[in-house]
């Protein structure tokens, strides 16, 4: 990453891009990353898949991103369906999210 993008770092921010069906991270003016996700039936959403442009891979970006969509999923009364690996792992290392999934469909997910 050259190094005013490595300053540019302080100016993150996420972002839903409602009429793409995805949360989107933008450092400054750059897209960096984004998740895409479908409405399911009714509140059920599906998170898809998680991506980050390679230039800002390894600083942190995809977990601020799927942190504050899940925070978004939540304030929005939604459940999850974590079809995308990257969502699947975050939900297992960040038990404070689980209940975003439905019961009945955690072992699918391995969530347990």
């Amino acid at each position: 990453m050259s190094p005013e993008h490595a300053a540019s770092l302080d100016n993150v921010a996420v972002r839903d891009h409602e009429a793409a069906h995805r949360f989107e991270v933008w450092v400054g003016d750059d897209l960096a990353g984004f998740l895409k996700y479908r409405a399911v039936d009714g509140p059920v959403h599906a998170f898809d898949h998680t991506e980050v442009e390679p230039r800002y891979e390894g600083h942190g970006l995809a977990g601020r991103l799927v942190t504050e969509a899940l925070d978004a999923a939540r304030g929005r009364g939604w459940t999850v369906l974590p079809y995308c690996p990257y969502v699947r792992g975050f939900l297992g290392r960040h038990p404070e999210y689980a209940d975003l999934v439905p019961d009945d469909r955690k072992a699918e997910f391995g969530l347990g």
